[in-house]
C-alpha cells in the first residue's frame, strides 16, 4: 500500500513551519506525521502524487492507532473520515496543544520494555511509564511520569538536577542541561540542547535554548538558538484569548488562552530576549537590540534591518557545523527561493 499525503490545503494555515517543511514533517508527539504512517501502517508514505494508485489523506490529519485504518480505509473508499476523534493540524498553535494526547499516542507504539540503563541514582515515578533507549545516560534526577510517559531516545544525555514530568519525549541525541526543569506536554526532536524552564513545547530538531529562561506554550523550528536568559509570555495579564498573525501583511487570527513563541527555521535571538504573547518569529531572522521583540517579525530580519542572503546562509552553515553537519543544496533552493518571494 501506497499513502500520499497531500498539503495543497493546509499548508499555508501552518505558517511559518511550511515555509520549509511539508506539512507531514512536522513533529508532534514523539514522531512526525509522516513517521507517524509509516510506523502504524508499514505503508508506504509519499509526498507527491507520482504513485497512481496512492490512496491520498490530507497531510494535516494526525493519526492514531485507535484510527488509521479506519481513516486508510474512508479515504480508500473516496470517503472523507469526520470522526470526533481524529487530530487536524489547522493551525500552528494546535502543535502545542494536541502535544499531551498525541503524545501519549505515539508512546502507546513503542516498545516498553524498559531497555536501557535505568540507573539507580535517579528517582522513577510510574516507572512502568518511562522508556529509556539503550545509549541514553540519566543520572541524579527524577522522572515523573504519573501524568504521561517519558522516552529518552537513544544517545541521549540527562544530566544531574533534572526535574522531568511527563509526557515528554526526547529523541535521539539531545541533551538537557543541568538542572532543567521540565513540565508536560514536552518534545525534544533530535540533536537538541536545552535547559532552564521549559513547559508545553516543542523542539522541531537540532535547536537550542541551553541556558535559564522560560518557554512555555511554544514551537520552535529546526536550527534555532535561544540566547541565555530569553524568556516568553504565554498569557495576556488579563487572561483573554490571544491571536497570531502568521504571515506577513496577513489578519490575526484567535487562538487559546496560552499562546507562546512560534519560531520559523533557522532563527536566532540575544541573551534576554523578551517575548510577548503570541509571538512569531519567521524563517532565518536574529533577533536582537533593547526593545522587547515584535508580536510578527518577518523572514529574514536582521535587527532592525533584512538579512543579506549570502550572509545568512554563511551563519547557518557556522551554526550547522556545530552539529557536525552542513547546508544541503534542497535547503539552500528553498532559502532562496523564500528570500526572494
Amino acid at each position: 500500500m501506497v499513502i500520499f499525503l497531500d498539503d495543497s490545503n493546509c499548508r499555508h494555515s501552518l505558517f511559518p513551519f511550511t515555509h520549509t517543511r511539508h506539512v507531514a514533517d512536522i513533529r508532534i508527539g514523539i514522531f512526525t506525521i509522516r513517521e507517524k504512517w509509516m510506523h502504524f501502517s508499514g505503508a508506504e508514505v509519499i509526498t507527491n502524487s507520482s504513485k497512481s494508485d496512492a490512496v491520498c489523506i490530507p497531510a494535516n490529519i494526525i493519526p492514531s492507532l485507535k484510527n488509521y485504518k479506519k481513516i486508510i480505509d474512508a479515504f480508500s473508499n473516496g470517503k472523507v473520515y469526520e470522526e470526533k476523534d481524529v487530530l487536524k493540524l489547522n493551525y500552528p498553535w494546535q502543535i502545542f496543544e494536541y502535544n499531551s494526547s498525541v503524545l501519549q499516542n505515539d508512546f502507546d507504539w513503542l516498545s516498553k520494555n524498559n531497555a536501557g540503563d535505568f540507573d539507580n541514582s535517579n528517582h522513577f515515578i510510574d516507572r512502568e511509564n518511562i522508556v529509556i533507549a539503550p545509549g541514553a545516560k540519566v543520572t541524579h534526577s527524577v522522572l515523573n511520569a504519573s501524568d504521561g510517559p517519558i522516552y529518552i531516545g537513544s544517545d541521549c544525555v540527562v544530566m544531574e538536577g533534572c526535574l522531568i514530568r511527563g509526557p515528554f519525549a526526547m529523541l535521539d541525541g539531545s541533551v538537557l542541561k543541568m538542572g532543567a526543569k521540565i513540565y508536560g506536554a514536552t518534545t525534544l526532536g533530535p540533536g537538541c540542547v536545552v535547559g532552564g524552564e521549559i513547559k508545553n513545547s516543542i523542539f522541531f530538531g537540532y535547536s537550542n535554548k541551553a541556558h535559564d529562561g522560560y518557554l512555555g506554550d511554544s514551537v520552535i523550528g529546526e536550527w534555532c538558538n535561544i540566547g541565555a536568559g530569553s524568556s516568553n509570555s504565554n498569557i495576556k495579564n488579563n487572561a483573554s484569548p490571544a491571536s497570531y498573525i502568521i504571515e506577513s501583511g496577513g489578519a490575526s487570527v484567535q487562538a487559546g488562552v496560552k499562546a507562546g513563541l512560534l519560531m520559523g527555521d533557522y532563527s536566532r535571538c540575544a541573551i534576554n530576549t523578551s517575548f510577548n504573547t503570541a509571538s512569531v518569529v519567521g524563517v532565518c531572522c536574529n533577533i536582537f537590540g533593547n526593545q522587547i521583540a515584535t508580536s510578527f517579525t518577518d523572514h529574514f530580519t536582521w535587527g532592525n534591518t533584512r538579512y543579506d542572503l549570502d550572509k545568512a546562509l554563511a551563519d547557518i552553515e557556522k551554526w550547522k557545523q556545530f552539529k557536525k553537519m552542513s547546508l544541503t543544496d534542497d535547503e539552500i533552493k528553498i532559502l532562496k527561493a523564500l528570500y526572494q518571494s
